[in-house]
């Protein structure tokens, strides 16, 4: 059976990336995109280490969150994402037989761990635009929660992700495109192995600015460099060494120049020691250019 403690890394990657719409490009001085969300995934089966595939008691994560970008000048943004509501729920272990339950389930909720960063433009031209960012994964979840110490909302650790953007827009005809790429690197503290991040994003523009249409791409690779035990007290592995290669679609609709909504779809289709089950989120945003 798989842990939560396995998974709570990439339940946040999925939700983070569903929140970062056209991220390459900085916000402008006073200028600003803010979005409440709600993001869920259940799942009864898992990636092991080795990839293949295994069952486990029905999981399911929930997280209602903030995401927020603001200009504080032409160049620079801050950004910080605040998961205010997080539970993690295990189900009842039910017999397949007699319909008995086996092992009651259990839920647990708290904060869940909070980012703050900040975006730096190196280059914006009406087509094309280079960015760094830097991002701080503060450990304000809770890593050892429940009665067994198995539901997590946070994996304890105080991380610095570094990353290049670089985005471009573009018509096909009379349909307004942008295509985004970024690479990072994750340092990560408390023996946990540092991580290479990478992506795709691939945007088209319908009914007059007001229907954005989505797709991602995303990568994770660990560089298996921690000295983290592969056991806890708890008789698990916490959140280190996985890797994943995700796809995701989202569909973002303005109902007015400034605040919409939107929906997201996202599942890792392999990888190792994550769920085997897509991830849903919706959202209202604003968007003040």
């Amino acid at each position: 059976m798989m842990n939560s403690k396995k998974i709570i890394l990439i339940v946040t990657l999925a939700f983070l990336t569903s929140n970062t719409v056209f991220s390459q490009w900085n916000k402008g001085k006073g200028n600003g995109y803010y979005k409440l969300s709600a993001w869920y995934l259940e799942a009864d089966k898992h990636y092991t280490d080795t990839g293949k595939k295994d069952p486990n008691i029905t999981r399911s994560q929930f997280n209602i969150s903030f995401y927020g970008e603001y200009g504080l000048l032409d160049k620079l943004d801050v950004i910080t994402y605040i998961p205010f509501f997080s539970r993690a729920v295990e189900f009842d272990d039910v017999s397949g037989t007699t319909g008995q339950i086996i092992d009651e389930g259990e839920a647990f909720n708290s904060i869940g761990d909070i980012e703050i960063g900040a975006r730096y433009g190196l280059l914006k031209t009406d087509y094309l635009a280079l960015s760094v960012s830097l991002k701080l994964g503060i450990p304000t979840g809770d890593n050892a929660g429940g009665s067994d110490g198995s539901f997590q909302t946070g994996d304890g650790e105080f991380n610095q992700l570094i990353q290049t953007n670089l985005g471009t827009s573009f018509n096909l005809g009379a349909v307004p495109f942008y295509a985004k790429t970024y690479v990072g690197f994750n340092n990560r503290t408390e023996d946990f192995s540092d991580e290479f991040r990478g992506g795709l994003e691939l945007g088209a523009n319908l009914l007059k600015n007001k229907l954005w249409l989505i797709g991602r791409a995303d990568l994770l690779e660990s560089f298996q460099n921690g000295d983290l035990s592969a056991q806890t007290a708890q008789g698990s592995i916490f959140a280190n060494n996985i890797e994943y290669v995700s796809l995701g679609a989202e569909v973002a609709y303005y109902i007015t120049k400034k605040l919409g909504i939107s929906f997201n779809f996202t599942g890792a289709i392999s990888g190792e020691l994550i769920y085997a089950a897509p991830a849903y989120s919706g959202g209202v945003f604003l968007d003040i250019k």
